[in-house]
């Protein structure tokens, strides 16, 4: 089994009543659940109650306690609107009887309109790349065994445009551009929101770590933790082809760090956008 397959097995919820889904959760080398999880598993509670001729086209969530990874989480799904164009839906996520997450989704049925979009960045081509896993393996022992594991362990594949440096980091501009796509292939039958909820996953990766590069800095001297997320979809895409996140961070302050991303096809189609902030504290 491929480890898109494993994602896409955790993100097949058990529905308990009508609009309430539980979740299991996947360890990643940390006992909290991965925020992407929850995103993901989320938006797919959503889509359950939603026509399937209606694709998200945007969410906005907050992170509002550490989920434990070694426990189920409840999905409560509140049909908020069903409209004539668009549905909204917005989503708890309970571990413990508390709320650890919510969410407000917006989905919308296919119309034609205006078109236009930004141009991609000029960055190398990802086969003349190698991934973030290649790029610790050069490292070897120094980069630590769970580090090692924990990119192994990933359903999604980044290979980084500007190569950090893991051992001795240092002060640069808060820009940075990965490809991405998901770890072996998706079944061509798969409706638009699989794809938009395994990008929603992958999502949460690499924004953090864009506000941290204007400071000579490493994961050890930092906390970090994902406040809020909200992406918007554009267009439709494959997540086991090739896309190009490009992020940057305007701000940090307070310890907490604004970063921003567009999310391009191979080709430059501009298929998705993403606004994040999150917690960045000096241990």
């Amino acid at each position: 089994m491929s480890k898109i397959e494993e994602l896409i097995q955790h993100l097949v919820l058990e529905q308990l009543e009508q609009n309430i889904f539980r979740g299991e959760s996947k360890e990643i080398g940390s006992k909290r659940v991965f925020g992407g999880q929850v995103l993901a598993q989320a938006l797919h509670a959503a889509s359950k109650t939603v026509k399937p001729e209606r694709t998200v086209h945007s969410l906005h969530a907050y992170f509002i306690l550490a989920g434990d990874a070694t426990a189920p989480i409840i999905y409560n799904v509140d049909r908020t609107r069903d409209g004539g164009s668009f549905t909204t839906r917005r989503v708890n996520a309970v571990q413990h009887g508390k709320d650890i997450f919510v969410m407000a989704a917006s989905f919308q049925k296919s119309q034609p309109g205006l078109e236009h979009m930004i141009p991609m960045p000029n960055v190398p081509d990802p086969d003349a790349l190698i991934t973030d896993q290649e790029l610790a393996q050069k490292f070897g022992s120094a980069v630590p065994e769970e580090v090692h594991r924990m990119l192994r362990q990933r359903p999604i594949e980044f290979k980084p445009v500007e190569i950090p440096d893991l051992l001795s980091p240092v002060k640069n501009k808060p820009f940075q551009h990965v490809w991405l796509r998901a770890k072996g292939e998706i079944s061509h039958d798969s409706p638009s929101n699989l794809h938009r909820e395994i990008l929603a996953y992958a999502s949460d990766y690499n924004l953090l770590t864009t506000a941290m590069r204007p400071h000579e800095i490493t994961i050890k001297d930092i906390q970090l933790a994902s406040l809020d997320h909200a992406m918007w979809f554009h267009r439709d895409f494959r997540a086991d082809e090739w896309l190009l996140y490009a992020l940057e961070s305007p701000s940090a302050s307070n310890s907490r760090g604004f970063t921003r991303g567009n999310i391009f096809t191979r080709e430059g189609k501009l298929v998705a956008s993403v606004a994040q902030e999150g917690l960045i504290r000096l241990r």
